[in-house]
């Protein structure tokens, strides 16, 4: 099915780079909320920050956020250890497009990681790289939110 992500993983922290670098992969994608920072947080788990230092020189690495709030993604790009890019409008796979493009990165050459098939995977899939759907990194979402994430995840089984 075109929504399968490549791989499901149950957070960021299971992520194999070094699988990534034997496949080819010279870039990495975030999505910003859920995926590497509490949504709405603007502030990163002390754990993440670690887990960044371990790869982040093996790798072109950006996050790649649907917020439209410049005041929000100014604030994490402050704290983030890689580059910080607001207003992607994903699924649409343009901005992620154009930064592969700006740091001379094909498409086959990236994976996007995030925790929505119909934003962060579908995007993924459209600009032809690698995907991987995670769990939120936030074990205390309420309610609403593992409803939808659950009703979303159902359309890749």
């Amino acid at each position: 099915m075109f929504l399968k992500p490549d791989y499901n993983l149950k957070n960021i922290y299971e992520i194999n780079f070094e699988e990534l670098k034997n496949q080819g992969i010279k870039c990495i994608m975030f999505d910003l909320d859920s995926t590497v920072m509490i949504s709405k947080s603007a502030d990163f788990l002390p754990d993440t920050i670690e887990w960044f230092n371990c790869f982040i020189n093996d790798f072109e690495v950006a996050i790649i956020s649907n917020n439209k709030s410049a005041e929000y993604v100014e604030k994490a790009s402050k704290i983030a250890p890689c580059k910080v890019i607001g207003h992607a409008n994903k699924p649409n796979p343009k901005v992620m497009k154009d930064y592969l493009k700006s740091i001379g990165v094909e498409p086959n050459q990236a994976v996007m990681v995030g925790d929505r098939p119909l934003t962060d995977i579908l995007a993924g899939k459209l600009l032809g790289c690698k995907t991987v759907l995670v769990g939120s990194i936030n074990p205390k979402e309420n309610f609403p939110t593992k409803f939808v994430r659950a009703l979303e995840r159902s359309t890749i089984r």
